[in-house]
C-alpha cells in the first residue's frame, strides 16, 4: 500500500485508481504466497516447550514415560499416544506440551537442533516401537543388572536411529524408555545404586512411578520373593542421617545381608511379571497370610495385672507354686517354677519411665523411676551400694565387702594373687550373689568379662539395678539345680560375702562351682569366716578348709585388706586327676563316668566331684589362649574329623561362622540399619550358635548374652572358649530377667522353631517384656514368619525400621514404643 500511495514514476503522480488496487493486490497475494512457502517446512515451537527442552531438571520426556508404562503392561504401543500428567509440572510451573498429544509431533519437544533431520526421523518411529520388538523381559532386570551391560559406543546416527538424542547440558536421554537419566547417574556411580524408599531423587520420580505400582502389590505380602530391602520412610525419618558409608556392593554378590549403601540400593524391586502380579500369585499369597496370622492385625493386647506389676517376672513369681512347695530350705522358691501356659500379656511400664541412660554415664547413675525402688539405698547406703539423689539413683561402686570402692577391691586382689590376671588370664568370671553387680561393672576396666547372679527379691531389685545400669546380671539361685552353665568355662569365680552356704550337705554347692570351673581356675572368696573369730565364723571356715582339702583345691592366698578391712581366701581347681586318685577317702565321692557334667537344665545338684580330662585335645586339659587371641581363633580341641553346625569340618565351621558375621556387623549392622550405636548397651543373641555376632561387635561398648536353645546344637563351650558368655534356655519359656532389660534383641530363625513346638505368641510377649522401650529387635527367619511378626508388631505400634527378603528368607528390623494398652488381664498364679 505504500508503494501504490507514495510511488513516483517518471516525476508524474499517478491518477488512476484502479492501477492502484492492482498494485496492493498483487502485493498481498505474493506474500501470502511466501507465508505458505515458509510455513511447509518450519512447525513453530511455543516458548513454553522451547524452554522447558533447555532445563537440565527435565528429567524424563513423555515418551520415555509412556514407552515404559506400555512396556510394563505388555502392548508395546507408540509412545506419542500417552502423556503423564505428573511431567506437566516443572518448577516454574510451565506446561511442557498441550493437553491434546496430537498437537505436537514427538520431536517438537527436542532441542530446536537439526529440526529437518529431526522431522525425517519422526516418519521411521512407528516401526522402531511395534510391539514385537518391545522384550519384555528388559524391564525384568535391576537397574544394576543392566548396569553390568555395558553397550559399546554408538555413532551419532544409531543414536539418532535408536530414537536418542542429548540435552544441552549433555545428558543422554532415550525415546523407547529402556534407559533414562537416573540410569545414566547410576553408571556413573559404578555399583552402589541408592533407592531410598519416600526419599528418591528427582531424577527418578518419574521412572519410580511405575515401580511403585509393582512395589505395593509386592507390599501386600510384606515382602518380594527376589532380594530387597524396604526402609519404612515415614516410620523411620531419621535413618538416611543415621547411615555410614559402608563399602559398596552388588546384591548379586551373595552377601546374605545389605551394606550402609545397600541398604537403600535393594530397596528397589526385581519383577517376575513386569509390573502387575497374577491374580493366582495375588491371592495364594493372602490366602497364606490369613492363615498363618489369623486375627493378629487387630490382636487385642492387654496389660498383665499381677502381684509383682512392673517387675513380673513369669517363671520366677508364680505364686501359685511357690504355695505348693514342700519346702523352701534349699531357696526352693528362688528357682523357676514356670506356667503351663506363659502370658501373652503386656507389661505395664513404671510411671515416669524413660530412655535408660547411656553407658559409661549408667555405671555412676540411673533415673529413679526406671527402678523405684529405694529399700537398698536405706539398707545398704552406709555401703555404698546405692543411694537416692534426686531424680537418680546413684552408685558410688561400693558393696558389703568394698565400702571404699569396687577398682581398690579388684586391683588388691590382683596384688595378692598376680595369677589372676585380671583381662588376660581371666577374661570370663563369675560373680556368685553380685548384689548391685559394681564388682563386674568395674572390671570392665580391666578388660574382663563378668556374669554377675543373685536371686529375685533377695535385696529388692539388686539384678535390676544391674541390667539398669548396663551390667551383664542374671536372676538366679544356688538351690537345688545346677546353675545353666556347661562345665569347666569360668576362669574364676567370685564371691563376696554371697551368704552361701558353701560347706553343707556334703559340700554340695561349693562342688557346683568345681563343675563350672577350669581346672586351674581361681575361686576368691571374700567373707567374714576368712577373718573373723565369731563362733559361727570360726566353724563354717574350719568347714571350709576340710571341704576344699578333699576336693584338692589348693590354697593360694589368705589376705586382709586393711582399708576395707577385710579377708579374702583364694583357692585354686586341680589340673589333673592325680590328686583325687591320692586321697585316702572318697569324699566327696568321683561322679559316676555316666554322669554327664555339661548336662545343666533341670538336673539337680550332686554331692560329687567331676573328673578332670585326661586327653590333651580334650575341652578343659589346656587353658584357652590369652584375651583377645582367644577370640579369633578356633579352639584347640575343635578337630577337623567333628562336623560343624552348618555341616563343615568344625574349625572350618567356625572360621566361616566369624567371616560370615564380621561381614554382617561391618556392612550391614554398623551402618545398614541406622542403629545408633550408642544406645545399645545389653544385647541378647537369641540364638548364638559359635558367638559369631558378638565376636564382631567386640569394638563397641556392647556385652553380649548369648544363648543356646536346649533342642540345638551344645556349642555354648566354644563361645565361653573364645572369652564371651552365654547361658542355656528353653525358649517356650520365659528368661529369668526383669522386664526392659536389654536394648537389642537379636533373633536368628528362633520365631519359625517355636511356631513347631510351643506357644508363639508368648514369646512375641516375653520379647516385648525384656525388651527396653525403644529398643531394637532384629530377626532373620523364612518370609511366611515375618510376615506374621510384622502383622503382630504393627498392633503392638512398634515401628517397622525396615524389612529384607531374598530366596524366601528375610531380615526384619523394628523398634519398640512406649505404647501399652488400656485392658488389663488378671494373671492368677501371680497374684499374692
Amino acid at each position: 500500500m505504500a508503494l501504490g500511495k507514495y510511488s513516483r514514476v517518471d516525476g508524474r503522480k499517478s491518477s488512476s485508481c484502479c492501477s492502484t488496487v492492482t498494485i496492493v493486490v498483487f502485493v498481498a497475494l505474493c506474500l501470502v504466497g511466501v507465508w505458505m512457502m515458509t510455513s511447509s517446512s518450519v512447525v513453530p515451537i511455543t516458548s513454553d516447550v522451547a524452554s522447558q527442552e533447555n532445563k537440565s531438571e527435565m528429567k524424563t520426556q513423555p515418551s520415555e514415560i509412556n514407552g515404559e508404562n506400555n512396556n510394563d503392561a505388555g502392548n508395546g504401543g507408540n509412545s506419542n499416544n500417552m502423556v503423564d500428567e505428573s511431567s506437566r509440572n516443572d518448577e516454574d510451573k510451565s506446561k511442557q506440551f498441550e493437553d491434546n498429544p496430537g498437537d505436537l509431533t514427538d520431536d517438537a519437544t527436542k532441542a530446536d537442533t537439526s529440526l529437518n533431520s529431526d522431522q525425517e526421523d519422526k516418519n521411521s518411529k512407528p516401526e522402531e516401537t511395534k510391539p514385537e520388538e518391545t522384550k519384555p523381559e528388559e524391564t525384568e532386570k535391576t537397574i544394576d543388572e543392566r548396569q553390568e551391560e555395558k553397550p559399546e559406543e554408538k555413532s551419532e546416527d544409531e543414536k539418532k536411529d535408536n530414537g536418542e538424542d542429548k540435552t544441552d547440558d549433555g545428558k543422554e536421554m532415550k525415546q523407547d524408555g529402556s534407559k533414562n537419566e537416573l540410569e545414566k547417574e547410576v553408571e556413573k556411580k559404578g555399583d552402589g545404586v541408592v533407592q531410598t524408599e519416600g526419599k528418591d531423587s528427582e531424577a527418578g520420580d518419574q521412572e519410580n512411578k511405575s515401580d511403585d505400582n509393582e512395589k505395593k502389590s509386592d507390599e501386600a505380602s510384606g515382602y518380594t520373593k527376589d532380594g530387597q530391602i524396604e526402609e519404612k520412610g515415614e516410620e523411620k525419618k531419621d535413618l538416611d542421617s543415621q547411615q555410614g558409608s559402608g563399602e559398596k556392593k552388588d546384591q548379586s554378590s551373595g552377601e546374605v545381608y545389605p551394606s550402609g549403601a545397600q541398604s537403600e540400593l535393594l530397596n528397589e524391586t526385581q519383577t517376575q511379571n513386569g509390573a502387575f502380579p497374577t491374580q493366582a500369585a495375588e491371592s495364594k499369597s493372602e490366602k497364606e497370610v490369613q492363615k498363618s496370622t489369623g486375627s493378629q492385625n487387630a490382636y487385642n493386647w492387654k496389660l498383665c495385672n499381677t502381684t509383682a506389676g512392673t517387675d513380673y517376672i513369669p517363671c520366677l513369681d508364680n505364686l501359685e507354686a511357690m504355695k505348693n512347695l514342700g519346702s523352701t530350705k534349699h531357696y526352693e522358691h528362688r528357682e523357676r517354677h514356670c506356667p503351663d501356659k506363659p502370658p501373652t500379656c503386656l507389661v505395664p511400664l513404671p510411671e515416669g519411665y524413660q530412655r535408660s541412660v547411656e553407658w559409661p554415664t549408667s555405671r555412676e547413675k540411673i533415673w529413679y523411676h526406671n527402678v523405684p525402688h529405694t529399700k537398698l539405698a536405706e539398707v545398704k547406703g552406709h555401703q555404698n551400694w546405692v543411694k537416692v539423689s534426686g531424680e537418680y539413683l546413684t552408685f558410688p561402686g561400693g558393696g558389703t565387702q568394698f565400702k571404699h570402692g569396687a577398682l581398690h577391691y579388684i586391683d588388691f586382689i590382683q596384688q595378692s594373687v598376680p595369677d589372676i590376671a585380671w583381662g588376660k588370664h581371666s577374661h570370663v568370671v563369675l560373680d556368685v550373689g553380685c548384689g548391685v553387680a559394681s564388682f563386674g561393672g568395674f572390671l570392665f576396666e580391666r578388660d574382663t568379662l563378668t556374669m554377675s547372679l543373685a536371686p529375685k527379691d533377695e535385696h529388692e531389685a539388686q539384678v535390676q539395678f544391674a541390667l539398669e545400669r548396663g551390667i551383664p546380671a542374671i536372676s538366679a539361685v544356688m538351690g537345688t539345680k545346677r546353675l545353666p552353665y556347661p562345665a569347666r568355662v569360668f576362669d574364676s569365680v567370685h564371691c563376696a560375702r554371697c551368704r552361701v552356704p558353701w560347706h553343707i550337705e556334703g559340700g554340695k554347692l561349693l562342688l557346683e562351682l568345681n563343675r563350672l570351673l577350669r581346672p586351674g581356675g581361681l575361686f576368691v572368696w571374700s567373707a567374714t569366716p576368712v577373718y573373723q573369730k565369731l563362733d559361727e565364723d570360726v566353724e563354717i571356715w574350719e568347714a571350709m578348709k576340710k571341704l576344699t582339702k578333699a576336693m584338692c583345691w589348693e590354697v593360694v592366698s589368705i589376705t586382709k585388706d586393711t582399708i576395707n578391712r577385710v579377708g579374702i581366701a583364694t583357692y585354686r581347681k586341680p589340673t589333673s586327676n592325680e590328686c583325687y586318685e591320692q586321697r585316702s577317702q572318697n569324699d566327696p565321692p568321683l561322679c559316676e563316668d555316666s554322669d554327664d557334667p555339661n548336662a545343666a537344665w533341670n538336673v539337680p545338684l550332686q554331692a560329687c566331684i567331676h573328673k578332670l580330662p585326661a586327653d590333651s585335645s580334650e575341652r578343659g586339659s589346656q587353658w584357652p589362649e590369652q584375651w583377645p587371641a582367644r577370640l579369633e581363633k578356633a579352639p584347640y580341641w575343635l578337630l577337623s574329623s567333628q562336623v560343624g553346625v552348618y555341616g563343615k569340618p568344625a574349625p572350618e565351621d567356625f572360621a566361616a561362622d566369624y567371616k560370615h558375621w564380621k561381614n554382617v556387623v561391618n556392612k550391614s549392622y554398623l551402618n545398614g540399619l541406622g542403629i545408633k550405636w550408642s544406645t545399645v548397651r545389653n544385647a541378647m543373641d537369641m540364638r548364638a550358635v559359635y558367638g559369631g555376632l558378638a565376636a564382631a561387635l567386640k569394638e563397641l561398648n556392647v556385652w553380649v548374652m548369648n544363648v543356646i536353645s536346649i533342642d540345638a546344637p551344645d556349642t555354648l563351650p566354644i563361645i565361653y572358649e573364645r572369652g564371651l558368655f552365654g547361658i542355656y534356655h528353653d525358649w517356650c519359656e520365659s528368661f529369668s530377667t526383669y522386664p526392659r532389660s536389654y536394648d537389642l534383641l537379636h533373633a536368628d530363625h528362633i520365631f519359625s522353631k517355636i511356631k513347631k513346638k510351643c506357644n508363639f505368641m508368648a514369646l512375641v510377649a516375653e520379647v516385648d517384656r525384656i525388651l527396653r522401650p525403644e529398643g531394637k529387635l532384629i530377626v532373620q527367619d523364612n518370609v511366611e514368619t515375618l510376615n506374621e511378626l510384622e502383622s503382630i508388631f504393627k498392633s503392638m505400634k512398634w515401628e517397622i525400621r525396615s524389612t529384607y527378603s531374598r530366596d524366601k528368607q528375610g531380615l526384619l528390623f523394628v523398634q519398640k514404643t512406649m505404647w501399652r494398652p488400656t485392658e488389663a488381664e488378671t494373671i492368677l498364679y501371680a497374684i499374692a
